[in-house]
């Protein structure tokens, strides 16, 4: 499956992308719920989803309204707050912690593009629009239901971004279209500049498309089983100011990575354990470590990441940081022969209790040749039955084949 972002009319907004996602299928009760636990926080929250028609086209649209309890706050503020909040409300929900991740990568975009913007640093710059409590919402909602329709992992595309045109009035005075930290976000991305006499791509916005897309396309690809998603922007305008996403299957599978690797003889069993889940919540697809022999005969390890292509630059600075290694070996867009994949929502029943479990299932000629359940929640599972891993997970596999 591959999901394309079509903002090539619409531009792109938060709100816009929770809207889209909810009416691709993403559970609207469970996003409106995160919005408001972590949202509260800022300020007052009122959200509201309803469908609405937009240039003849039914779409869904996400109001979120915010009484914000501080203008303007740091980009580090923002940081602690979602930590604190996840910590409080959501400590081991994997799903939750996926999110902020994700939430924290499109903060960090938003603060390098204004940092820019201002030649200020990090430490310094502080955001007005973009740090309000609605556009926290629109984020936290977005990354949300992105994990929620498992888009992690799939690929995806995006069309040319509609910017806009003329200025708009900001808290630093009237800029033009596209504002200087828009322009800075989309600097490497296709844009132009629409049929809109406004802003149609937010920072927001924005921000979301470049940390969640894989690759840039001028056409759509070929593809088959179309299911559309339109998310409504606030303003009516002579054009459809709706996003659009298109969920699909493609024609031409292909898949390309990037793999990472790098020797180190200086590291501890406890830093080279820690990596493990350092690299992963940081986007990572997979990471291993091997044991070799290095010169001077030194024992030592060799540390490889296979990550998206997009996440490369980022992961070898985490993997510097993380080491100290001098220097990290890039091997760019290698094809990865894969099987079809998909994550499957099912339960196990133990004694007449059932108990949610999600499944990888892998697929060749539309046969299932691997079926794995998820480890963390066979290890919930295991914690409530006192039944081992081993025997949970031959449970779960037997009752899930015996479904199908």
């Amino acid at each position: 499956m591959v999901l394309i972002i079509d903002p090539q009319v619409s531009g792109v907004a938060g709100n816009m992308f929770i809207g889209a996602f909810i009416d691709l299928g993403a559970n609207q009760e469970k996003i409106v719920e995160v919005i408001k636990t972590y949202g509260e926080y800022f300020g007052k929250i009122d959200v509201k989803i309803e469908k609405k028609l937009k240039a003849g086209i039914m779409t869904t649209y996400a109001q979120i309204k915010a009484e914000d309890n501080n203008k303007a706050r740091h980009y580090h503020d923002i940081i602690e707050n979602l930590d604190m909040i996840t910590q409080k409300h959501y400590p081991e929900n994997e799903k939750i912690h996926k999110t902020i991740q994700l939430t924290k990568k499109i903060f960090k975009t938003i603060a390098d593009a204004e940092c820019k913007a201002h030649n200020m640093s990090i430490d310094k710059i502080h955001f007005h629009e973009v740090g309000n409590a609605d556009a926290v919402c629109d984020v936290i909602g977005s990354a949300y239901a992105y994990y929620d329709l498992k888009l992690d992992d799939e690929k995806i595309y995006s069309l040319p971004v509609a910017t806009g045109y003329g200025s708009v009035n900001t808290q630093h005075g009237i800029l033009p279209v596209p504002a200087p930290a828009v322009a800075n976000i989309l600097s490497h991305t296709p844009v132009h500049t629409g049929e809109a006499e406004c802003e149609l791509a937010t920072p927001t916005g924005s921000a979301i498309l470049v940390n969640i897309t894989d690759e840039y396309i001028e056409s759509t690809p070929t593809i088959v089983d179309m299911k559309i998603g339109y998310g409504a922007g606030a303003k009516d305008l002579k054009i459809l100011n709706a996003l659009r996403l298109i969920h699909a299957t493609s024609m031409t599978p292909k898949d390309t990575i990037t793999v990472l690797e790098t020797n180190v003889d200086t590291l501890t069993g406890e830093v080279l354990g820690s990596l493990f889940d350092t690299m992963l919540s940081e986007g990572a697809r997979d990471i291993s470590i091997t044991p070799t022999i290095m010169k001077k005969n030194r024992p030592g390890h060799i540390i490889k990441i296979i990550c998206k292509n997009k996440d490369a630059e980022h992961l070898c600075d985490v993997l510097i940081k993380h080491t100290g290694t001098l220097g990290v070996r890039i091997i760019p867009t290698l094809h990865r022969s894969a099987i079809t994949r998909k994550n499957v929502e099912s339960k196990i029943t133990i004694e007449d209790k059932t108990y949610p479990v999600n499944f990888k299932i892998g697929y060749t000629d539309d046969k299932i040749i691997k079926c794995t359940p998820e480890y963390e929640d066979i290890k919930k599972i295991s914690k409530i039955t006192n039944l081992t891993i081993q025997q949970l997970t031959t449970l779960a596999i037997k009752q899930y084949e015996g479904e199908e």
